[in-house]
């Protein structure tokens, strides 16, 4: 693969963590604006050379950098703002959706201590989520907006209220709508800790783990939608609206579409545990109503799953099954793998899909990187970089080095083979001196004709320290 310089055009800074960016045409308007929304609940566009505010939902987001002592305590978070999506027809009907963690939900977590599986104890391979009603951490929702002409945007309906087992692995970016379906996609994460204590993304009932089409098109008001964490819990008008077109997903940083003549490839990204990242992709699927779940699920039978797209996790993580890390006492400098749901890598090897793309937490090649955690995936098919025209580009969070601060985002790129075999991946150099702060790659997003890509960076991992955020244009 060729080597890419960019550059990196600042666009505003000292903003709080950028989660999602966005453009759209605002109704009434001629030009296509940037939105930017923040992981504490600002939404911002660029307009008339400054920086407007379009929504400001604070108050109705949870108490971020304060749960889960020695984790989320230190100031870390992965709740808050993260998802907004502008329906296809915004410009004439106002009508946009935001998917974020709720003020005042609090809950205790699902387990009291940290999980790792071991296969030595069966009985940690078979964790069932009780009292979910209790041992919950917050709830997260999913609602429909509106802007109305000279007047401040208003919320127009709950879509979804659920209630999730940890703090992490919400999804980010997660609201997208499919210009194939014209339906909005919600890409959600397994519920989080770590290896998927309760098996949730493999469970067709499980909510989470999953990617759903919601047909916003379908209007239904129910007021106050039941909190749930399972498709049988909806109520039926909710259950209606829903198809699920994947399952097997730990974590996503939103999908991204790229047409073909007649038909769309779909990327998503699926967030690694120890070992690997993995960029997926694929065109034909065959999406599975709720109710077809729900019902299976009464008869005790399997709903027909061809076309059914099963990213592999919890049994694979990308192109590896699910393996934990330990030292090795006998030699400190290497380190034992071993495989966690040996049982369930054999049971999704073949229904699973391959990833397009892998890239590893640790990498000996010079010219490729360690990872962290994919942070965005977007296409770019603009002509201002001739070689990046058509291919996938894709951030990483920070890059795992020994070399110590200051810290920095990675981004690369991909193609699609012909061949629909594995390829390989490229890191793009970029010349803009980002300073002596850190610089971890938070989000992704891109133009409506994806001839324009947009970088949001922050200067800290802590969602607690405020105003370290920068959103740039990659530009030639």
């Amino acid at each position: 693969m060729i080597k890419v310089k960019v550059n990196l055009r600042p666009i505003v800074s000292k903003i709080n963590l950028p989660t999602v960016l966005k453009t759209t045409i605002l109704p009434g308007d001629s030009i296509e604006r940037l939105f930017i929304a923040t992981q504490v609940g600002e939404i911002f566009y660029i307009g008339n050379g400054g920086l407007r505010t379009f929504l400001d939902i604070r108050p109705r987001i949870i108490k971020l950098g304060t749960s889960e002592p020695g984790v989320s305590g230190r100031g870390y978070d992965e709740r808050g703002l993260l998802g907004l999506a502008f329906h296809p027809q915004f410009y004439y009907n106002g009508l946009f959706y935001l998917h974020y963690s709720v003020a005042g939900t609090q809950g205790p977590g699902a387990l009291s201590e940290h999980f790792k599986p071991n296969p030595c104890d069966p009985e940690t391979l078979n964790l069932r989520w009780v009292n979910r009603e209790t041992q919950y951490d917050h709830i997260d929702t999913v609602e429909e907006w509106i802007l109305q002409r000279k007047s401040q945007p208003q919320k127009r309906r709950t879509l979804l209220n659920l209630r999730r087992p940890f703090f992490n692995h919400n999804g980010v970016n997660s609201l997208n709508f499919s210009p194939e379906t014209g339906k909005l996609v919600f890409t959600t994460g397994d519920g989080g800790a770590g290896y998927d204590p309760f098996n949730l993304s493999q469970d067709d009932l499980e909510i989470f783990g999953k990617i759903i089409e919601i047909d916003v098109g379908k209007n239904t008001f129910i007021n106050n939608p039941p909190v749930v964490t399972r498709f049988n819990e909806l109520p039926a008008p909710i259950q209606e609206m829903l198809t699920v077109i994947a399952k097997g997903v730990r974590n996503i940083p939103g999908i991204s579409f790229q047409r073909f003549g007649n038909q769309y490839f779909k990327y998503v990204g699926n967030v690694g545990q120890d070992l690997v990242e993995s960029v997926f992709s694929f065109v034909h699927y065959k999406p599975i109503p709720v109710t077809q779940l729900i019902q299976a699920s009464l008869m005790k039978s399997k709903p027909n799953q061809e076309g059914f797209i099963n990213l592999g996790w919890r049994g694979w993580e990308g192109t590896f099954p699910t393996s934990f890390i330990r030292g090795c006492s006998e030699n400190p400098t290497s380190e034992e793998k071993t495989i966690a749901y040996y049982n369930e890598a054999i049971k999704t090897s073949v229904k699973r899909l391959q990833p397009l793309t892998s890239y590893f937490h640790k990498d000996p090649r010079p010219e490729k990187f360690g990872g962290t955690a994919l942070t965005g995936v977007q296409v770019y098919m603009g002509n201002g970089i001739p070689g990046l025209t058509g291919s996938v580009v894709f951030t990483d969070l920070a890059q795992n080095k020994e070399s110590g601060p200051p810290v920095r985002g990675v981004l690369a790129y991909t193609r699609v083979r012909t061949d629909c075999k594995l390829n390989d991946f490229s890191v793009i150099e970029t010349d803009y001196k980002l300073g002596s702060q850190s610089a971890y790659y938070v989000s992704l997003g891109a133009s409506l004709d994806q001839t324009r890509l947009y970088l949001g960076v922050y200067g800290s991992m802590k969602v607690t320290d405020l105003n370290q955020g920068t959103v740039l244009e990659i530009v030639p």
